[in-house]
């Protein structure tokens, strides 16, 4: 279980309690984190989504205290491609990678705000399986390659074991700087 790193804004069903010793639910509360390891931030996304109108979240105020907790102990911020809160907190291009290749069943285009670390080698490209979409029917978003699935919530929420891994090593790179002002 690792030490160097925390989590912050983590589904206690997902990957990361059974890899860190310092991870926060909505339970403990992210926002209040004060330090001092670097992060791996997993904000709610709803607010900031391009479905954000159809969000019943009230925890918005999550995304932008996420950055500055990136911003002032290192790491890495993820959020769905689109995400709008890199608009709303003025952040540079997103970093992105496709959770298809860490062993998730559909593409799923992820952002990440980086502060304090380099990313390493990615993973080989993977096909993907499912198709990640609002609905059971097509929209939006377009309709599913043939012989493509629709993702269910539950998949689509869910991180790969080795996206989380690479994010925690990635955060890591932080450990022992201070990138912010008090």
């Amino acid at each position: 279980m690792r030490i160097d790193v925390s989590v912050l804004y983590v589904d206690p069903r997902g990957p990361y309690p059974k890899l860190v010793a310092d991870w926060w639910d909505e339970k403990r509360d992210a926002r209040l984190y004060a330090g001092p390891n670097p992060v791996v931030a997993h904000p709610p996304c709803g607010p900031y989504s391009s479905l954000r109108t159809l969000s019943r979240e009230t925890t918005a105020d999550c995304g932008p205290l996420a950055v500055a907790a990136v911003q002032r102990w290192g790491g890495v911020l993820e959020q769905p491609s689109g995400s709008k809160l890199w608009e709303v907190c003025g952040l540079p291009a997103p970093f992105v990678v496709d959770q298809v290749d860490f062993g998730h069943v559909a593409r799923k285009r992820t952002w990440l705000y980086l502060v304090g670390c380099t990313p390493g080698p990615l993973p080989p490209k993977r096909k993907a399986t499912h198709w990640c979409s609002g609905s059971q029917t097509p929209g939006a978003r377009g309709k599913p390659p043939p012989g493509i699935k629709i993702c269910s919530a539950q998949q689509r929420r869910r991180t790969p074991v080795a996206f989380a891994e690479w994010l925690l090593d990635l955060a890591a790179q932080a450990d022992g700087i201070f990138c912010g002002n008090s």
